[in-house]
Order: C-alpha cells, then structure tokens, then sequence
C-alpha cells in the first residue's frame, strides 16, 4: 500500500483515538524542506563533537563522517538549485556555512 503525504496532511492532526487517549502525542514537525536539512546537520554536530549525544557521556568525535555529512548537504544544495524558496536556500547555507567553519576548526586549517 503505499500513502501520498501532502504538507497539507502534515499540518493536520491525527484523529483521537482510543489508545491513543489520555496519553500525551509525539509532537511531529510540519513537513518542509527544513525537515530534510535538519537530521542531517544534527548528526553532523554530533559527529563533530559540537553536540554530545545524550546516551553518552561525552561527545565522540568522527570527522570523516561528518565531512560525509557536510557533502551530503552539499549535494542536496546543488540537486535544489533554482527549485527552493529564498528562506529555504537561506537556511540550507546557514547550515552549511556554520558545518563547515566548525569542521575546519576541528581539522586545524582555520585558527582562532
């Protein structure tokens, strides 16, 4: 079976039902572009060791993937030029532009 998601869906709640009653709902962001960008620029401050993963105590560092991470954003930059909206090809440089400060300062290319 497969389900066609608007974002007009997105912003609909989901009808109450038995089990779910009394119990509190996951909160679920509305369906954007910002909702692609974003998984990928969290995991990529956590493999940098900007953000610790909660589970840990400590933050661990993977520079490889998190240059993957950046190049993956990268791509989807390039794959989306001329088809985003002002505000989301802002965001997605903003991402960008703060991974890749942050990655350059971890590699010691760009000193403070």
């Amino acid at each position: 079976m497969k389900i066609k998601m608007t974002e007009k869906d997105s912003k609909e709640q989901p009808p109450a039902n038995s089990e779910n009653e009394g119990s509190k709902e996951e909160f679920l962001p509305a369906l954007d572009f910002s909702s692609i960008v974003f998984p990928f620029y969290t995991q990529a401050l956590f493999k940098l060791g900007i953000l610790a993963e909660p589970a840990q105590s400590k933050s661990e560092e993977n520079l490889g993937l998190a240059r993957r991470l950046i190049d993956i954003l990268d791509l989807l930059k390039d794959r989306t030029k001329g088809n985003l909206d002002p505000d989301e090809e802002k965001f997605l440089e903003s991402c960008l532009q703060q991974l890749k400060m942050h990655y350059l300062e971890k590699v010691k290319v760009v000193k403070r």
